[in-house]
């Protein structure tokens, strides 16, 4: 705890020397899962907490300033070999290393482990066995390995080089840690676009307007090597009008832990008009919970389920209402289908989606909902035409049917048979005559393969899929009432969630085996009543085609 207070006041008296003002909080050390949190620590009647300048914000256009690596990293930028998000983890990978890093105070402030996936060991690994989140996981970590070895090593020691740390050795460990940084506190900044382009600043990229203008038009030379996973794809920077969307990270902000009910936003004075200190970030109160004493200042990451938070931030939400389900039917199985070149071609006009996603909140307008409240229309399905030549009634069931109409025209599609892909042909011919006068429209071939197909097809291929998850995920790690029955007797016996806690009271569970738990749990729930609501769907669909 000693080194932990020491490293704090070293950081708190870089920020003073760097324009930064505590006005109404202070950064203090939480516990080792959190690290270090913002607390209130007295009035502010503007409601501002903290100002940051934005000259402290680590940006794509920062390392570009550097004057030792950023000439180096400049020419990497403009022939394409790195993107700004590559850019950034390497630019932290070697400040890690580099002696006399001007950046030391915030980088000690840091943490040096993580809950993430990546971080995961083999045996925490098991604990997420048959869910989409350990195949996940294997398949960033082994691309994020081959990244490090074939391109980051090489390029970070040769920054290290001309930093003047030619001893420094780069580990991959040095390479995931910068990783994991950036996607756990990278914020994507509005920056003024005066800011961006000024003369004559020392925080101007120099020469380097070309590299500028390729940052605020997202020009970036993406890197196929970091296009992987949901973590990576590719820029967030853009222009908007008068303002530059840049991810960054800003040192004190990020100190913020999340929580769905946010006690605070942050924003950005361009003029500095309502803070004093022009081109700044600053902590402003949400005017939701009165700060009377000490109490954590959080900000919100968003609606995101336990899937996300687990692989990008490392920790899960019990209950999550924001939870959800990934279902996905592989494209290359069509190949091995007959008339496969034409199912492939109705697609793409189509535009169908064979991954999807299936937020938990779909469910509370199915024929099966949690809640007893006045349930709205299905608005997944609302303003799909069902009419081609009216050979087909619409489905009386179509506002409780809680499966997005691009899953479903995706799926109907997969499924239609040698005398279904033939009528929606001849439908779509006689709609549009014989010549080559018009093509169909996207919705109008959707409309011609519900009438040859209905919705049976689709949604008997939805119950084998989800068939097959439920099966994937039990064999790896059981019944959801055995989850339960784990996460019961932890509540029990280990309420001390961020350090340990037990399964039954003398085998001690991690913190990470209890958010796979927590997570792994909610994704069977969610595949058990998504299946009720196909089985269910599937059972009218019959009795109405029949």
């Amino acid at each position: 705890m000693a080194s932990e207070e020491a490293k704090l006041e070293l950081f708190l008296q870089w920020l003073k020397i760097n324009g930064a003002e505590l006005r109404g909080c202070r950064i203090k050390y939480c516990n080792s899962s959190k690290g270090f949190g913002i607390f209130s620590s007295n009035d502010v009647p503007d409601g501002i907490f903290l100002v940051i300048p934005l000259d402290l914000a680590i940006t794509p256009m920062k390392v570009l300033e550097d004057p030792l690596i950023g000439p180096a990293c400049r020419s990497m930028f403009e022939e394409g070999e790195v993107d700004d998000r590559f850019l950034m983890m390497l630019f932290l990978t070697v400040e890690r290393l580099r002696k006399n890093s001007t950046w030391k105070p915030y980088l000690d402030m840091l943490p040096t482990e993580f809950g993430s996936t990546l971080w995961f060991t083999d045996d925490d690994l098991l604990e997420l066995k048959g869910t989409t989140l350990h195949r996940a996981t294997e398949l960033l970590k082994k691309s994020l390995k081959t990244l490090f070895d074939e391109k980051v090593k090489k390029l970070a020691e040769k920054l290290l080089v001309l930093a003047g740390n030619p001893e420094s050795e780069v580990r991959f460990e040095d390479f995931l840690w910068a990783n994991s940084i950036f996607w756990t506190r990278a914020l994507n900044i509005p920056f003024p676009s005066s800011y961006v382009f000024r003369t004559g600043s020392s925080n101007a990229p120099g020469a380097s307007t070309n590299s500028t203008e390729k940052l605020a038009n997202g020009e970036n030379g993406k890197s196929p090597e970091m296009n992987k996973s949901s973590q990576v794809s590719g820029s967030e920077s853009t222009s908007r009008g008068d303002t530059i969307w840049v991810e960054g990270l800003v040192p004190g902000i990020d100190f913020c832990n999340h929580d769905l009910k946010a006690a605070a936003t942050w924003e950005i004075d361009g003029s500095g008009s309502l803070t004093g200190t022009p081109f700044s970030m600053y902590l402003l109160s949400a005017g939701i919970i009165p700060f009377q004493g000490e109490k954590e200042i959080s900000i919100s990451y968003g609606a995101k389920g336990n899937e996300e938070l687990l692989f990008l931030y490392g920790f899960v939400i019990k209950d999550n209402s924001d939870d959800y389900l990934m279902l996905h039917y592989p494209v290359e199985a069509i190949s091995d289908m007959p008339f496969s070149e034409g199912k492939l071609l109705l697609l793409e006009e189509q535009k169908g989606e064979l991954r999807c996603l299936l937020p938990r909140s779909l469910l509370n307008n199915g024929f099966f909902p949690e809640s007893t409240s006045p349930r709205g229309t299905n608005s997944n399905n609302r303003g799909f035409d069902y009419t081609c030549s009216g050979h087909r009634k619409p489905p009386s069931y179509a506002d409780k049917l809680v499966f997005p109409e691009k899953l479903l025209t995706a799926l109907r599609t997969v499924t239609m048979t040698e005398t279904q892909l033939h009528q929606v042909y001849s439908s779509l011919e006689k709609l549009v005559g014989s010549g080559v006068e018009r093509r169909p429209s996207e919705s109008e071939v959707r409309a011609a393969v519900w009438e040859a197909c209905g919705n049976s097809g689709a949604l008997q291929l939805i119950v084998d899929l989800l068939y097959m998850k439920m099966t994937e995920l039990e064999e790896g790690s059981g019944t959801e009432a055995h989850d339960a029955e784990l996460l019961k007797k932890a509540d029990v016996v280990g309420a001390e969630r961020d350090t340990r806690c037990s399964s039954n009271g003398s085998v001690p569970m991690s913190r990470n085996a209890w958010a796979s738990v927590v997570y792994r749990r909610g994704q069977k729930e969610l595949t058990r009543r998504f299946l009720r609501e196909a089985e269910h769907a599937l059972q009218l669909a019959l009795r109405e085609e029949s």
